[in-house]
């Protein structure tokens, strides 16, 4: 039999397990406004945007809008090898505008990564060498997190979220009990479900868009992006992201 200090001991041992070892699923979702970095190419524009951990091992490529021009991006190249295994690729960006990025918490291979400190980097350039980058740290875990960091040289406006998916059993049951359509939109969203209560629409920097009970809510004046929508009905409170195109 195990005595309370035992116990104690177990118990201890198992959240600094469940710590160490947790692999949240969940999404992070990003938005940056780029611009020029100054190149004789501009307004033309090569981007990546990749996930590091924070021993700055390269995890995986989100974006490679490169064209043929990719060995200019040499930040890039230097973490991840070019790798662009299951990311997201196209051509030569042709402008400047507000961009949605988006991770599923998952390396190169698919594999759930575990919890803790991760590295978001964006490069960005016009010219024939390196032009502008940024890092931003977050944390992948339990808890949703959402920052809005300072301004840098060709990326603004920027928002970075996270959000830890609800566990397989509750997501089937929110999913059985609450539809959200359409998704994507262009404005316009229609929420079917039994004794809804409340509705608030959120933007990817936590400002409520709106708050009240209808179930169609029109968000057409509303910048293009990510949005959360939380709903409340007599089982509880149950979130969506929709994407306004």
């Amino acid at each position: 039999m195990f005595n309370m200090k035992q116990i104690y001991l177990l118990i201890l041992m198992l959240i600094l397990v469940v710590n160490l070892f947790g692999q949240t699923t969940g999404e992070l979702t990003v938005t940056v406004t780029t611009s020029n970095a100054g190149g004789v190419f501009a307004p033309k524009n090569i981007v990546a945007v990749w996930i590091e951990d924070e021993s700055e091992n390269f995890v995986k490529t989100l974006y490679a809008y490169t064209g043929t021009y990719k060995t200019h991006l040499n930040i890039w190249e230097a973490s991840s090898g070019f790798n662009t295994t299951d990311a997201i690729t196209g051509a030569t960006y042709t402008g400047h505008t507000s961009r949605d990025y988006v991770w599923n918490g998952k390396n190169a291979a698919g594999l759930v990564m575990a919890d803790g400190n991760y590295r978001l980097r964006i490069e960005l350039t016009d010219k024939n060498a390196t032009g502008n980058y940024a890092t931003y740290s977050f944390i992948k875990g339990l808890e949703s997190q959402s920052l809005n960091p300072a301004n840098q040289p060709s990326f603004s406006n920027v928002s970075i979220s996270w959000m830890p998916e609800s566990s397989d059993i509750t997501a089937k049951r929110n999913t059985d009990l609450l539809l959200i359509t359409p998704n994507p939109t262009t404005g316009i969203i229609n929420i079917k479900g039994k004794n809804i209560k409340n509705v608030e629409v959120l933007n990817i920097t936590g400002q409520t868009v709106y708050k009240g009970k209808m179930t169609t809510i029109d968000i057409s004046d509303k910048p293009q992006g990510l949005y959360i929508v939380k709903v409340t009905d007599d089982n509880g409170s149950y979130t969506r992201k929709i994407l306004k195109q």
